[in-house]
Protein backbone atom coordinates (compact mmCIF):
# COMPACT_ATOMS: atom_id res chain seq x y z
CA UNK A 1 0.00 0.00 0.00
CA UNK A 2 1.30 3.45 -0.97
CA UNK A 3 2.27 5.45 2.14
CA UNK A 4 0.70 8.90 2.50
CA UNK A 5 0.26 9.53 -1.22
CA UNK A 6 -0.10 13.05 -2.55
CA UNK A 7 -3.54 13.05 -4.16
CA UNK A 8 -4.57 16.09 -6.18
CA UNK A 9 -8.01 16.59 -7.72
CA UNK A 10 -8.52 18.23 -11.13
CA UNK A 11 -11.99 19.64 -11.80
CA UNK A 12 -12.63 21.03 -15.30
CA UNK A 13 -15.38 23.64 -15.04
CA UNK A 14 -17.24 25.96 -17.36
CA UNK A 15 -19.92 28.13 -15.76
CA UNK A 16 -20.40 25.93 -12.69
CA UNK A 17 -20.51 28.66 -10.02
CA UNK A 18 -23.67 27.22 -8.45
CA UNK A 19 -22.74 23.55 -8.40
CA UNK A 20 -18.99 23.80 -7.81
CA UNK A 21 -19.19 24.74 -4.09
CA UNK A 22 -21.08 21.49 -3.49
CA UNK A 23 -18.35 19.50 -5.24
CA UNK A 24 -15.56 21.15 -3.26
CA UNK A 25 -17.39 20.79 0.05
CA UNK A 26 -18.08 17.12 -0.62
CA UNK A 27 -14.49 16.09 -1.29
CA UNK A 28 -12.92 14.29 1.70
CA UNK A 29 -10.19 16.75 2.66
CA UNK A 30 -8.25 14.24 4.74
CA UNK A 31 -7.63 12.23 1.57
CA UNK A 32 -6.44 14.96 -0.76
CA UNK A 33 -3.71 17.57 -0.90
CA UNK A 34 -4.96 20.11 -3.44
CA UNK A 35 -8.20 20.81 -5.29
CA UNK A 36 -7.51 22.40 -8.68
CA UNK A 37 -10.35 23.93 -10.63
CA UNK A 38 -9.56 24.36 -14.32
CA UNK A 39 -11.77 27.31 -15.29
CA UNK A 40 -12.54 26.95 -18.98
CA UNK A 41 -13.51 30.54 -19.76
CA UNK A 42 -16.42 30.85 -17.34
CA UNK A 43 -18.47 34.05 -17.20
CA UNK A 44 -20.52 33.33 -14.07
CA UNK A 45 -18.06 33.61 -11.20
CA UNK A 46 -16.77 30.02 -11.28
CA UNK A 47 -13.24 31.13 -10.37
CA UNK A 48 -14.46 33.12 -7.40
CA UNK A 49 -16.54 30.18 -6.17
CA UNK A 50 -13.51 27.90 -6.54
CA UNK A 51 -11.24 30.18 -4.54
CA UNK A 52 -13.88 30.58 -1.84
CA UNK A 53 -14.10 26.80 -1.63
CA UNK A 54 -10.37 26.46 -1.06
CA UNK A 55 -9.30 25.43 -4.56
CA UNK A 56 -6.41 26.55 -6.70
CA UNK A 57 -7.68 28.07 -9.94
CA UNK A 58 -6.04 27.42 -13.29
CA UNK A 59 -7.43 29.52 -16.14
CA UNK A 60 -7.83 28.13 -19.65
CA UNK A 61 -9.90 30.49 -21.81
CA UNK A 62 -9.73 28.22 -24.87
CA UNK A 63 -12.90 26.17 -24.61
CA UNK A 64 -12.84 22.40 -24.50
CA UNK A 65 -13.04 19.74 -21.80
CA UNK A 66 -9.64 18.37 -22.75
CA UNK A 67 -8.15 21.85 -22.87
CA UNK A 68 -9.20 22.40 -19.27
CA UNK A 69 -7.74 19.08 -18.16
CA UNK A 70 -4.49 19.70 -20.03
CA UNK A 71 -4.19 23.11 -18.34
CA UNK A 72 -4.52 21.40 -14.96
CA UNK A 73 -1.79 18.95 -15.92
CA UNK A 74 0.47 21.83 -17.01
CA UNK A 75 0.01 23.40 -13.59
CA UNK A 76 1.05 20.17 -11.87
CA UNK A 77 4.04 19.78 -14.18
CA UNK A 78 5.15 23.31 -13.27
CA UNK A 79 5.66 22.19 -9.67
CA UNK A 80 9.05 20.95 -8.59
CA UNK A 81 9.51 17.22 -9.05
CA UNK A 82 9.35 16.64 -5.31
CA UNK A 83 6.02 18.49 -5.10
CA UNK A 84 4.24 16.79 -7.96
CA UNK A 85 1.42 14.41 -7.00
CA UNK A 86 1.43 10.64 -6.78
CA UNK A 87 -2.19 10.30 -7.89
CA UNK A 88 -4.49 12.58 -9.85
CA UNK A 89 -8.27 12.32 -9.55
CA UNK A 90 -10.60 13.80 -12.17
CA UNK A 91 -14.24 14.63 -11.61
CA UNK A 92 -16.71 17.11 -13.05
CA UNK A 93 -17.81 20.39 -11.49
CA UNK A 94 -21.56 19.91 -11.89
CA UNK A 95 -22.09 17.73 -8.79
CA UNK A 96 -23.35 14.80 -10.86
CA UNK A 97 -20.62 12.69 -9.29
CA UNK A 98 -20.56 11.93 -5.57
CA UNK A 99 -17.22 13.46 -4.47
CA UNK A 100 -17.35 11.65 -1.13
CA UNK A 101 -16.75 8.41 -3.05
CA UNK A 102 -13.17 9.46 -3.83
CA UNK A 103 -11.66 6.94 -1.35
CA UNK A 104 -13.38 4.11 -3.26
CA UNK A 105 -12.02 5.38 -6.57
CA UNK A 106 -8.41 5.60 -5.41
CA UNK A 107 -8.49 2.39 -3.33
CA UNK A 108 -7.43 0.02 -6.17
CA UNK A 109 -4.34 2.17 -6.76
CA UNK A 110 -3.45 2.24 -3.07
CA UNK A 111 -4.25 -1.39 -2.28
CA UNK A 112 -4.04 -3.38 -5.50
CA UNK A 113 -1.25 -1.70 -7.47
CA UNK A 114 -3.59 -0.45 -10.21
CA UNK A 115 -2.53 2.37 -12.52
CA UNK A 116 -5.89 3.70 -13.68
CA UNK A 117 -9.31 3.40 -12.04
CA UNK A 118 -12.54 4.35 -13.77
CA UNK A 119 -15.60 5.17 -11.70
CA UNK A 120 -18.29 3.21 -13.53
CA UNK A 121 -21.79 4.63 -13.50
CA UNK A 122 -23.13 1.51 -15.17
CA UNK A 123 -21.83 -0.62 -12.29
CA UNK A 124 -23.04 1.88 -9.70
CA UNK A 125 -26.36 3.65 -9.46
CA UNK A 126 -27.76 5.96 -12.13
CA UNK A 127 -30.43 8.35 -10.96
CA UNK A 128 -33.36 8.34 -13.43
CA UNK A 129 -32.82 11.09 -15.97
CA UNK A 130 -29.17 11.65 -15.06
CA UNK A 131 -28.06 10.51 -18.53
CA UNK A 132 -29.97 10.69 -21.79
CA UNK A 133 -30.49 7.57 -23.89
CA UNK A 134 -27.87 8.70 -26.48
CA UNK A 135 -25.38 9.20 -23.64
CA UNK A 136 -26.08 5.77 -22.23
CA UNK A 137 -25.80 4.18 -25.67
CA UNK A 138 -22.50 5.95 -26.37
CA UNK A 139 -21.15 4.87 -23.00
CA UNK A 140 -21.99 1.30 -23.95
CA UNK A 141 -20.72 1.47 -27.53
CA UNK A 142 -17.32 3.07 -26.87
CA UNK A 143 -16.19 0.52 -24.23
CA UNK A 144 -17.40 -2.27 -26.51
CA UNK A 145 -15.23 -0.88 -29.31
CA UNK A 146 -12.24 -0.61 -26.96
CA UNK A 147 -12.68 -4.26 -26.03
CA UNK A 148 -12.84 -5.33 -29.68
CA UNK A 149 -9.89 -3.26 -30.87
CA UNK A 150 -7.65 -3.24 -27.81
CA UNK A 151 -8.71 -6.20 -25.68
CA UNK A 152 -9.46 -4.13 -22.57
CA UNK A 153 -12.81 -4.39 -20.83
CA UNK A 154 -14.40 -1.19 -19.55
CA UNK A 155 -18.08 -0.59 -18.82
CA UNK A 156 -18.10 3.22 -18.90
CA UNK A 157 -16.28 6.42 -19.87
CA UNK A 158 -17.12 8.01 -16.54
CA UNK A 159 -15.43 11.34 -15.71
CA UNK A 160 -14.76 10.33 -12.08
CA UNK A 161 -11.41 8.54 -12.31
CA UNK A 162 -8.00 8.25 -10.69
CA UNK A 163 -4.61 7.62 -12.25
CA UNK A 164 -1.00 7.51 -11.12
CA UNK A 165 0.64 10.79 -12.06
CA UNK A 166 3.65 9.18 -13.75
CA UNK A 167 1.35 7.04 -15.88
CA UNK A 168 -0.80 10.03 -16.80
CA UNK A 169 2.24 11.92 -18.05
CA UNK A 170 3.40 8.88 -20.01
CA UNK A 171 0.07 8.62 -21.85
CA UNK A 172 0.82 11.75 -23.88
CA UNK A 173 -2.74 13.05 -23.70
CA UNK A 174 -3.67 15.39 -26.56
CA UNK A 175 -7.44 15.62 -27.04
CA UNK A 176 -8.77 19.11 -26.42
CA UNK A 177 -12.46 18.38 -26.19
CA UNK A 178 -14.93 15.59 -25.46
CA UNK A 179 -12.59 12.81 -26.60
CA UNK A 180 -10.49 13.25 -23.45
CA UNK A 181 -11.95 10.41 -21.39
CA UNK A 182 -11.97 7.81 -24.14
CA UNK A 183 -8.49 8.86 -25.27
CA UNK A 184 -7.18 8.17 -21.77
CA UNK A 185 -8.71 4.70 -21.75
CA UNK A 186 -7.51 3.83 -25.26
CA UNK A 187 -3.98 5.02 -24.54
CA UNK A 188 -4.01 3.11 -21.25
CA UNK A 189 -5.02 -0.04 -23.12
CA UNK A 190 -2.31 0.46 -25.73
CA UNK A 191 0.28 0.92 -22.97
CA UNK A 192 -1.03 -2.17 -21.15
CA UNK A 193 -1.64 -0.26 -17.94
CA UNK A 194 -3.10 -2.13 -14.99
CA UNK A 195 -6.68 -0.84 -15.01
CA UNK A 196 -9.74 -1.35 -12.84
CA UNK A 197 -13.28 -0.09 -12.38
CA UNK A 198 -15.27 0.63 -9.26
CA UNK A 199 -19.01 1.33 -8.98
CA UNK A 200 -19.93 4.98 -8.49
CA UNK A 201 -23.27 6.71 -8.23
CA UNK A 202 -24.41 9.40 -10.65
CA UNK A 203 -27.23 11.94 -10.45
CA UNK A 204 -28.70 14.87 -12.32
CA UNK A 205 -26.48 17.94 -12.26
CA UNK A 206 -27.10 20.27 -9.33
CA UNK A 207 -27.46 23.44 -11.41
CA UNK A 208 -26.71 24.96 -14.79
CA UNK A 209 -26.87 23.25 -18.16
CA UNK A 210 -24.98 20.29 -19.57
CA UNK A 211 -22.39 21.16 -22.20
CA UNK A 212 -22.91 17.77 -23.86
CA UNK A 213 -26.43 16.44 -23.33
CA UNK A 214 -28.06 19.85 -23.02
CA UNK A 215 -28.49 20.09 -26.81
CA UNK A 216 -28.94 17.63 -29.67
CA UNK A 217 -25.93 19.19 -31.41
CA UNK A 218 -23.77 18.76 -28.31
CA UNK A 219 -24.78 15.12 -27.94
CA UNK A 220 -24.05 14.33 -31.61
CA UNK A 221 -20.70 16.12 -31.61
CA UNK A 222 -19.57 14.43 -28.40
CA UNK A 223 -20.61 10.99 -29.69
CA UNK A 224 -18.84 11.55 -33.01
CA UNK A 225 -15.72 12.75 -31.23
CA UNK A 226 -15.62 9.68 -29.00
CA UNK A 227 -15.99 7.23 -31.88
CA UNK A 228 -13.46 8.97 -34.14
CA UNK A 229 -10.95 9.17 -31.29
CA UNK A 230 -11.02 5.38 -30.95
CA UNK A 231 -10.31 4.91 -34.67
CA UNK A 232 -7.70 7.68 -34.75
CA UNK A 233 -5.63 5.96 -32.09
CA UNK A 234 -5.65 2.54 -33.76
Amino acid sequence: MMQKPRIDVLIPAWNEAEALPLVLAGLPKDWIRTMIVCDNGSTDGTSEAAKKGGAVVVTQPERGYGNACLAGMCYLESLSTSEQPDIVVFLDGDYSDFPEELPNVVAPILNDNKDLVIGSRRLGGLEPGAMTFPQQFGNWLAPAMIQVFYGYRFSDLGPFRAIRWDKLKALGMQDKNFGWTVEMQVRAAKMKLNCAEVPVRYRKRAAGHSKVSGTIRGTILASWKIITTIFRLL
